[in-house]
């Protein structure tokens, strides 16, 4: 056999090993996105449950790169403050574990890796095909093609290691005599081939062959894998480029805490593969070699985090010293930029999601502005009109880009709840904006009022502030739900506000009519009624993002 036949047997097992993870990895996440989501927004303040919510969310998804990358982008968009992201960080690096067990699993099992996959991936493929079963059935199908393509890769990755000759061992023997150094060497190897196959389950795949087949001994794959570890944060580190302050703290700090737990590691080198050999079932052999080292993979990850998660808010002010704030950027609103596209629709609605939130707050913020506008007019209405226009257009930016956003999430192969989800996502969207500019309205008419000099009698200002009361109750109804799905009894408890808001508003109406025939100044009173359009034109389109909430599924 020539070595540009290994070569291709090695690279095609290693393809099909990388594909199988992703068929897995999107099959689970599609099957799992509602719960993926609940997930996600379950994490707390905790350490501990972020550790926890990371390590399942990796789990999960089979993908440390995709978890990490995640984090970043929801840091960035606010999702997660930074401490909980270390926390998650920490998760992953335990989470991704698991793919170690199942290739040390299915290289010491003494079945048939082919009898086993072929199977299997007859099976997820006609569970895919079955139309008329839900969209989660066919996404486990999915799965399973994804685990026989898994387990097909690492049977010709392992028949494509030749076993070790005279001239093999002789290399080896050199690179391994160089002591210290060639644990330094291994450690630098196995980073750059993780970020070269983007994949540190890919590295340990062949680690692990190579180790069984006597290529290498447990040293020197102890010390590729411990490059893997900091190989696997490169896709944090690419992520973090197109983000905001935070964003890249999250994304360095899985770098440097990745970085710190190899060198702990390499200063106790030998104790600690005594220790990994002390807890491992059995004596190191060519046929165990994959168990230690999948053993080793979990110590090191799960002893990194022992160490480091009591200090996980000290680590998170060190990453603040290392980026701090840009001087007079904090808080400062500014033109809206879309974030990129997740690993998954389903990871990339939850970000979606979280910026609509964000727009809610903005939305309900610019209102309670303009109802303080209501009660005392402002002494510059340049000034004020300058702060509506300024997150009107913010608003417009944010109508624009994130449904360009939802859309192209839709161009991807996503199932129907999910298509249908999306569309909900825009209607809430569009009547978000809509409340924007009703805001903005008022904020005109106010300063007609003041140009104009129209003012309001005692009667007619005591009747706007229930009124206005009322609808930012609603508004603060929806801001407090966006994250969710409503239940039919909250979508009956908005229905109720909208249908008070309505009943306010013709009361009012009345009134001014009749204010009217008894000879009140009819500027000031067509002024009252647009300024009653406008609030109530906000409380329809609350409802509209109140029934779009509940039509999620």
């Amino acid at each position: 056999m020539t070595i540009l036949t290994l070569v291709l047997e090695l690279v095609g097992g290693l393809a099909m090993f990388m594909h199988g993870m992703e068929l897995t990895s999107d099959g689970i996440q599609r099957a799992a996105g509602n719960r993926l989501q609940r997930t996600v927004n379950f994490m707390t303040k905790n350490r501990v449950m972020a550790v926890l919510t990371g390590t399942l969310v990796t789990i999960l998804i089979q993908s440390s790169s995709a978890t990490s990358v995640m984090v970043v982008s929801f840091v960035n968009a606010g999702l997660l403050s930074l401490v909980q992201a270390i926390g998650v960080i920490m998760g992953t690096n335990i989470g991704t574990t698991l793919t170690g067990w199942i290739i040390a699993a299915v290289g010491v099992g003494k079945f048939s890796v082919a009898a086993l996959a072929v199977p299997i991936f007859g099976l997820g493929f006609f569970m895919s095909l079955m139309k008329k079963r839900s969209d989660s059935f066919r996404s486990y199908g999915t799965v399973f093609m994804g685990f026989s393509m898994i387990f097909l890769g690492l049977g010709f990755i392992s028949e494509s290691i030749p076993k070790p000759s005279g001239d093999v061992l002789y290399f080896l023997q050199n690179f391994s005599n160089l002591g210290f150094l060639s644990i330094i060497i291994a450690v630098l190897v196995g980073t750059v081939f993780t970020i070269l196959v983007n994949a540190s389950s890919a590295t340990l795949a062949i680690v692990i062959a190579l180790a069984t087949e006597g290529v290498i001994d447990f040293r020197m794959a102890a010390a590729l894998t411990l490059g893997a570890n900091i190989g696997t944060t490169f896709d944090a580190f690419l992520a973090s480029f197109a983000t905001n302050v935070d964003g890249k703290r999250a994304g360095y700090a899985h770098i440097l805490f990745n970085v710190f737990g190899t060198l702990w590691v390499i200063a106790v080198f030998d104790p600690f593969l005594k220790f990994v050999d002390f807890v491992t079932p059995g004596e190191i052999t060519p046929a165990t070699l994959g168990v230690h080292i999948a053993m080793l993979h979990t110590l090191f990850n799960t002893c990194n985090t022992i160490i480091l998660l009591p200090f996980v808010n000290q680590y998170a002010a060190f990453m603040r010293k290392i980026f701090p704030d840009k001087p007079g950027t904090k808080g400062q609103v500014l033109v809206y930029h879309p974030q990129p596209i997740l690993p998954t629709p389903e990871l990339s609605i939850i970000h979606a999601r979280k910026e609509i939130s964000d727009m809610s707050i903005l939305a309900r913020e610019m209102f309670l502005r303009a109802r303080d506008g209501l009660v005392t007019l402002p002494e510059n209405m340049e000034t004020e009109l300058e702060w509506f226009g300024k997150r009107e257009s913010y608003a417009d930016s944010m109508q624009e880009e994130l449904t360009r956003y939802l859309l192209t999430i839709n161009r991807q192969d996503v199932n129907a709840r999910t298509e249908e989800n999306l569309g909900q996502l825009m209607h809430m969207v569009d009547d978000l904006e809509n409340i924007t500019d009703s805001c903005l309205s008022l904020a005109y008419l106010l300063e007609r009022q003041g140009k104009k000099q129209l003012i309001f009698g005692k009667k007619e200002s005591t009747g706007l502030l229930p009124y206005t009361a009322l609808v930012d109750e609603f508004l603060a109804f929806i801001v407090g739900n966006i994250g969710g799905q409503l239940s039919p009894e909250q979508l009956d408890l908005a229905g109720e506000y909208e249908n008070r808001v309505d009943a306010m508003r013709k009361e009012l109406k009345k009134k001014a009519q009749k204010r009217l025939r008894e000879g009140s100044e009819v500027k000031a009173e067509l002024l009252f009624l647009d300024i009653i359009r406008q609030i109530e034109k906000i409380g329809d389109h609350a409802f509209g993002v109140a029934a779009a909430l509940k039509a999620l599924t």
